[in-house]
């Protein structure tokens, strides 16, 4: 009698990806106990800053503002990140991650160092040095890169507004619209160039790759 083998829904969930997921779900939960220290330890500053350390540069990846940060980019991990994980495997899906994630902040770094060139308020400077910067999202930009420069032509059912668009139009229609948001939106509280930062070097990272034909293994 043959009897089908139940793997289970995490079970079909590849390492990196299911692991990513639990660390971010479980430095959430350290941050509802530990509070304002694990923001000041492990949130990514301003290298000016008193608080800033090197670490931050990778830390800041796995932290988290709230539960609704988290979800949206934890699900757009999951959608997007199981595909790249399945074609590149673990241990480039993972390199590619943490690489698009320092990317994101080095990028947004180097924005805000040009913003205080032009800054005319000590003030906003101060505020600039003790403001951190938390979430997975450059990294996740360029996870999002990444599935639409592998499956260009697969077609995502967007809920809101409800249209079905290929993944080439969707990069593309978020990269124009965080650039747009990041010159006019630039004291606001997302940081949408460490957006653009991600799919940047999510770019570069797949265009080195092709041209060692080393994508697909």
């Amino acid at each position: 009698m043959y009897y089908k083998q139940n793997r289970g829904f995490l079970a079909n969930i590849p390492p990196v990806v299911l692991n990513l997921l639990i660390i971010n779900v479980l430095m959430l939960v350290a941050t509802q106990f530990f509070g304002d220290m694990m923001y000041q330890k492990l949130s990514l500053f301003y290298p000016a800053s008193p608080f800033f350390k090197p670490y931050q540069f990778i830390t800041h990846i796995f932290m988290h503002g709230g539960f609704y940060h988290l979800f949206f980019n934890m699900y757009a991990l999951f959608i997007f990140g199981c595909a790249l994980e399945y074609v590149w495997g673990s241990k480039r899906f993972f390199l590619f991650y943490l690489a698009t994630g320092i990317g994101a902040a080095a990028f947004h770094t180097l924005v805000l160092w040009i913003t205080t060139l032009s800054m005319s308020s000590y003030s906003d400077y101060i505020q600039l040095l003790s403001t951190p910067t938390v979430g997975a999202s450059g990294a996740i930009y360029g996870v999002l890169l990444g599935y639409g420069m592998l499956f260009p032509n697969n077609v995502l059912q967007l809920l809101f507004p409800p249209v079905a668009l290929k993944a080439k139009w969707f990069v593309l229609i978020f990269g124009a619209l965080e650039l747009v948001l990041g010159i006019f939106d630039r004291f606001g509280n997302v940081a949408h160039f460490a957006h653009l930062g991600g799919m940047i070097f999510a770019f570069i990272l797949i265009r080195l790759w092709q041209k060692t034909k080393r994508v697909h293994f």
